[in-house]
Order: structure tokens, then C-alpha cells, then sequence
């Protein structure tokens, strides 16, 4: 995956699951921040966006 510049307005929605699927490897797991590039803010709001579609089915919990 390659890193994205760091982008004060870059925002994670739940229901945008194209986008958040470019951050969950193959067995389910949110990537870490040494390979996504996002700042510490920007983790936090991936981590609550997947949360949140698993909740709701929209992402799977985990990946065969």
C-alpha cells in the first residue's frame, strides 16, 4: 500500500467501504500507522470507521 500524504482534510466514513477496505489487510486487521502514513488523529477516526461497518455487516470482522 503506499503511504498517503498526510491530509489535514482527509475524513473516514463508515459507509464508504471502498476506502476502508484499502486499510484492512487481508485477514481483517486495521494496517498500522507505520504503513498507511495517516497521523494519530487520522488512526483514530479509520479505527471507529471499521468498527463501525462491522458493526453494521457492511466490513467483515475477519477474512478467510
Amino acid at each position: 500500500m503506499k503511504k498517503i500524504k498526510s491530509d489535514p482534510n482527509l475524513y473516514f466514513d463508515y459507509r464508504d467501504v471502498k476506502t476502508l477496505q484499502r486499510y484492512v489487510d487481508s485477514y481483517g486487521r486495521i494496517e498500522p500507522v507505520a504503513k498507511t502514513g495517516l497521523s494519530a488523529k487520522q488512526q483514530r477516526q479509520l479505527a471507529t470507521a471499521v468498527k463501525r461497518a462491522r458493526h453494521l455487516a457492511l466490513l467483515p470482522f475477519v477474512s478467510k
